[in-house]
């Protein structure tokens, strides 16, 4: 039997919120990714700012070099990126710069998302597709600053 598209999207997107708990674990904010090409992971990230005291140290970023040190070039126009929230403005422009080919995000970020601030940061060719697994993975931020406060 066939697996859809959307299938694979939540599968993916279930590895990337594991990374992302593994970042609350350690008391990061929880949010997680995965890079995907042909359908293989080629990097698991979460982020790690807290711990190398590195505000640029966002999971998509940890993805993005580890995806490129696995393929041996900056591109990754054949790869999917799945975070488990909407990259900031800074993280839009590292996948613009890569050639991201899919970005696929869990919830939106109203406060720092790229479409609020940069919309046209990412490649043109960029695909992207917001709302996998939304509720799962807006409900761990949720919590995690529920905790916090």
């Amino acid at each position: 039997m066939e697996t859809t598209q959307q299938e694979k999207d939540e599968r993916y997107m279930r590895k990337a919120l594991e990374q992302a708990a593994i970042a609350a674990e350690r008391g990061e904010v929880p949010v997680g990714a995965v890079v995907v090409c042909r359908d293989r992971i080629i990097a698991r990230a979460h982020n790690l700012t807290e711990a190398l005291n590195d505000v640029t140290a966002h999971a998509e970023m940890q993805a993005v070099t580890a995806a490129a040190n696995a393929l041996g070039g900056k591109y990754l126009d054949v790869c999917s990126l799945y975070v488990t929230v909407e990259p900031c403005v800074m993280c839009a422009g590292a996948l613009g710069w890569a050639q991201l080919g899919r970005l696929v995000y869990g919830c939106s970020d109203e406060k720092r998302g790229y479409s609020r601030f940069a919309p046209q940061a990412l490649h043109p060719k960029t695909e992207v597709v917001a709302g996998i697994l939304e509720n799962d993975c807006a409900e761990l931020m949720k919590s995690f600053f529920k905790q916090r406060r």
